[in-house]
Order: structure tokens, then sequence, then C-alpha cells
């Protein structure tokens, strides 16, 4: 055990060795990092780290950190074994050209290693610590104060960036939300991109997969060593099968972002002003599934070279929608499909009389469709004559106005110029906005299925009902009290959020552009009428505040935090409120 012990503490020592290398490598563009003695470090440290993780199989006693070693030693050998074909492919060429060509692939293996091994110590956290609230919040406050003090490092911007700028845009990626105060494009290298992306990609799969675990944790749940019944959530009987469903939800990520990413670099390989299809795809391919809206052209996607690419903006929108619907409501789906096909080829099959189409899922289609429909309609009228005169054909005009629906979905894309829309469509995306996407998606708002609860349940008090109906289910009178929770938090939220902004900006400042910040930061979406990058600093930090409780649910941190860990089994006499 002691032996255990004193590995482990080696363990950790080498992750600080790998993780300060790392640090030094990405973050200080001196000469001395492209020099031969610095890429013979890399393949030391790289080939030291292999050889101790298979010290490790056969020292360590648990099974779960054999696990972990072999795949430690799985990805380290991957690594150098690519780095050994790319060398032998070029024995024609001097050593130091050689070493040059594999420094980059040694970096991505020891990037990856590490991140490997953070994933480790975050589930070592979830075994130590029984909070999930806590645990929740606190990953994103880590995430975010470590991805400003990255985008700080010296190789990261062009011309430096200030530590509220950092962590501005650092929030923004992790909540996935968009809105930026410096220049993506201009302001920060492919280095500070990099970062930005990986901070999204995180933000995106984690807002997925903590959505899953921390869902049924908050619904009366006490500790993880009490009964978890995840029946509620994904309709699965054990722990094993969360975890499950959390790989299939990376797996199909990304999955879906490599197809996009695909799709995407052929569609703008022609375009001029990309110097780096590949990393432009990728980067678009993940902020969109994310539905993170940063983009690296300084206008966004109302570039010049690519505001017309009609294509280009059908695929975004596709991911957008793929990752707004959320893992539930695709896999339900999928299931449903997967079903329909195997009835229809074996006719022996015998059919079940069990309704795979959830209630959740038909409720978030069906509002999706809804909203995304009246926007457009709304949106191709209210500007017909105003800024999609700036598309000649139909299809364009067609293509610009499902896009200006699709992207106030919480993705933060913009195809125009916003200051220029009327303030009625303004006002419509404001609502498009406050709504968002779907629940456990990379979206934010108050959720579609939020909303259509709303709907409903105020037609059923008009209509004098005492519950909603639908689809022949009774919806719980505790999913209707959470909707309108939500509903008064998100308003309340938003509310202090304005007061702050009308409190620290210029008293010239329009209301409507501070209404429209707000929201967007709200409901994680990123669009702005031109106005984040001219914010004072304390303005900057309400935004920041506000992005932050979009995105992790305030009410889930405060049924996290208050909520009592021993049930009441006794009520009150009841008395009506007079309400007119």
């Amino acid at each position: 055990m002691e032996k255990e012990s004193l590995l482990n503490y080696l363990y950790r020592f080498f992750d600080i060795i790998v993780l300060l290398f790392i640090v030094f490598d990405f973050g200080y563009d001196f000469k001395e990092n492209y020099n031969t003695p610095h890429v013979l470090a890399l393949i030391i440290l790289s080939f030291f780290l292999l050889m101790f993780n298979f010290f490790k199989i056969f020292k360590f006693k648990f099974k779960s950190n054999r696990k972990v070693a072999i795949v430690n030693i799985i990805i380290l050998s991957v690594f150098l074994l690519i780095s050994l074909i790319v060398a032998l492919t070029h024995l024609d060429f001097s050593c130091s050209y050689i070493l040059q060509k594999i420094k980059p692939i040694l970096e991505g293996g020891l990037v990856f290693y590490f991140l490997i091994r953070l994933l480790v110590l975050v589930r070592h956290i979830y075994d130590i610590y029984f909070n999930p609230a806590i645990v929740f919040v606190g990953s994103f406050i880590i995430l975010g104060l470590t991805g400003a003090f990255l985008l700080m490092l010296p190789s990261a911007t062009v011309k430096g960036i200030s530590f509220t700028n950092a962590i501005f845009t650092a929030i923004s990626a992790v909540c996935v939300t968009g809105l930026t105060v410096v220049d993506t494009a201009k302001d920060f290298t492919i280095i500070g991109q990099s970062i930005i992306l990986v901070l999204i990609q995180l933000g995106g799969i984690g807002i997925l997969t903590f959505t899953s675990f921390f869902a049924f944790f908050f619904r009366g749940s006490s500790s993880f060593k009490e009964g978890l019944n995840t029946k509620d959530f994904i309709a699965t009987e054990g722990l094993k099968d969360v975890f499950r469903a959390a790989l299939n939800v990376v797996i199909f990520t990304l999955s879906v972002e490599f197809i996009g990413a695909i799709f995407i670099y052929f569609t703008v390989l022609d375009n001029q002003s990309i110097d780096n299809a590949f990393f432009f795809s990728v980067f678009h391919s993940i902020s969109a599934f994310c539905n993170a809206g940063f983009s690296i052209f300084s206008k966004g996607l109302f570039d010049d070279s690519i505001k017309f690419n009609y294509f280009f903006q059908w695929i975004i929108m596709t991911l957008i929608v793929f990752g707004g619907f959320g893992h539930n409501i695709i896999f339900n789906f999928y299931q449903f499909i997967k079903t329909y096909v195997l009835e229809f080829f074996d006719k022996k099959r015998i059919h079940k009389k069990i309704q795979i189409i959830t209630v959740n899922t038909r409720l978030v289609i069906y509002t999706t469709i809804l909203l995304l429909f009246v926007g457009f309609v709304f949106l191709f009228i209210s500007e017909y004559n105003n800024t999609l005169l700036l598309h000649e054909s139909f299809f364009g005009k067609v293509t610009n106005a499902a896009f200006n629906s699709v992207t106030p979905r919480t993705a933060g894309f913009n195809t125009v110029d916003y200051t220029k829309m009327t303030v009625p469509s303004l006002l419509f995306i404001v609502f498009l906005m406050w709504v968002g996407a779907s629940p456990a998606s990379t979206g934010g708002g108050i959720k579609t299925s939020t909303f259509a609860l709303a709907t409903l349940n105020i037609f059923a008090v008009a209509t004098g009902k005492n519950r909603i109906q639908i689809f022949g289910r009774r919806i719980s009178s505790n999913s209707t009290s959470r909707a309108f929770a939500i509903l008064c938090i998100s308003l309340i939220v938003i509310g202090i959020a304005i007061m702050g902004l009308l409190i620290f900006e210029p008293k010239d400042t329009p209301l409507l552009t501070i209404i429209f910040e707000c929201f967007s930061a709200y409901s994680t979406v990123g669009l702005s009428l031109n106005f984040t990058s001219t914010l004072t600093e304390p303005s900057k930090y309400v935004l920041i505040a506000t992005m932050f409780i979009g995105r992790i649910g305030m009410l889930n941190l405060m049924v996290g935090l208050l909520r009592q860990l021993n049930h009441q089994f006794y009520e009150y006499p009841k008395e009506n409120i007079l309400i007119n």
C-alpha cells in the first residue's frame, strides 16, 4: 500500500513536469523552443513516461489504475510510433529537419496524455467530494481561470491581453457564448485560437455530460453512496449505464463535428481569404455544434468572403440544430428509427406497443420546429426590404432568413450586421435568444421544454384545468413548477444585469443595445449590436457573471445547495392567495 502511495506521488510529480513543459513549449515563443536539444527533451520525456506506465502495470494492485496505465501506454506508443514513421520517411534530410518534423507530433501526444490525466483527477474529485453542485460549478470556475491564464501567455496573443479580457474570453468560450471583447482573428495567434477551441469543446462536452450526471442528483438523492436512480433522466437502471451514456455523448459529439468539418472544408477550399482551410473547418465545426458562435473572421460569418457562401451556412445551421437538440432527443429519435427499420425488414419480429418517442422528445421537436418556422417567416417578412436586399437570389434570401432564425438559438453566428436590423426584428431575436435550445444540449436559454410547459399551463389555467395533458400523458406538477421557477429566475438575473450595465455604461447608451447584450449573455448566444468591445471594466464583470449563471443554471445551483437532505412528511393547512 505504501509503495502504491509512493507511485501515486511520483505520478503527480510527472504530471506537473508535463504541465510545465507544455506551458513553456506553447506559451513562450522563444527561439530555443525550436532547437535540437528541446526536441530531444520531448522525446526523452515521452519515452520516460512510457516506461513509467509500464512499471505501473506490474506494481499497481487495482484494476482501474492498471487500465489508466494501459490507456496512457497506448497514447504515448501511438504518438512515438507516428514520430518514428515520419523520421524514417525523411532520412534523406538533416537530423535537425527530422526533429522539427516530429516536434508537433510529440507535443500533441503530451497534450493528449495530460488531458487524460486531468480527467482522472476530476473523477478522483468526484470520489472524495459528495456535493455535485459545488463540483459542477467549481469545475467551470477552474476551467475558466485556467483558460484565462493560458490566454495570457505571450505566444497566445499578438500584443498581449489584460486579465479582464482574458477571463471574459475564457468564460465566454467555456460557457459556449461567443461574446468577445477582443478580436479573435487578429488579437489571438493560432495557439490562442486553439486554446479557445479546446475551452469550447470542453464546455460543450462538459455541459452534455454534466447535465446527464447532475440532473438526477438534484432530484432528491442526498449523496453518491445512496440509491442513485437514473430512471427519470435516461431510463436506465444503474450508474454504470450513466457512464456508458456519457461515453455515447462524447462519441456522438466528436463524430458529428468530424463530419461537419469535412463538409465545411470542401465548401471553403477555394476561398483565398482563408489561410488554413483545415483549421478553419475544425474550428467552425466545433464552434457551431457547441453553439459557441466564435469565428476566426473579424466580422464573423458576415465577412465578405463567406457571407454569400450559402451551402456553408446550411452546414453551420445543421450543426447548430444538432447541438441544440441535445443527446437525449437525438438518441431517442435514433432508437425509434432503429426499431422501425428492424421491424420493417424482419416481419417475424413482434411489435411492442410501447411509445418509443417520449413526450419530452415530441414536445422539444415540435416547439423547435415551430420556433424556427415562425422565426423564419417573421424575419423574412420584416427584413425583406432591409438586410435581405443584400442577397440578389431568392435562395440567398431564404438562406439568410433561415440562418437568422437558427443562430439566436444560442449559436451566435452572424451573417448580417445586426445594427442595421429593424426594431421589431431585434425584439423578436431577443425572444428567440431567451427561449434558447433544448435541455441537456450545448445551448442555453430557458430551454424549449420550459417555454412549452409554461405556454401549455397558461392554456390549462385559462380553460379551467388543474393539470397539463398532452400526447396522452399528464405532465407532473413538479415539471410545471420548475418551468415557472426557471422563467422567473431568468428574468430576475437578466433584469439585474441590465441595471448593472445602465449604471456602469455611459448615459447615452441605447437601452435596446443593453437589453440585447444582456439577453445574449444570459442565454449564452453571443450576438451583439457591436457593443461588447466598448464595454467598461465593471460591465465586463457583470456580463461574465451573467454568462456563467446562464450556463450553469441558477435553479440547479440553488437546488443543489439549498435542498434539505431529509424530506418533510407533514403538511401545513392549505390557504389560497388572491391573484387577478
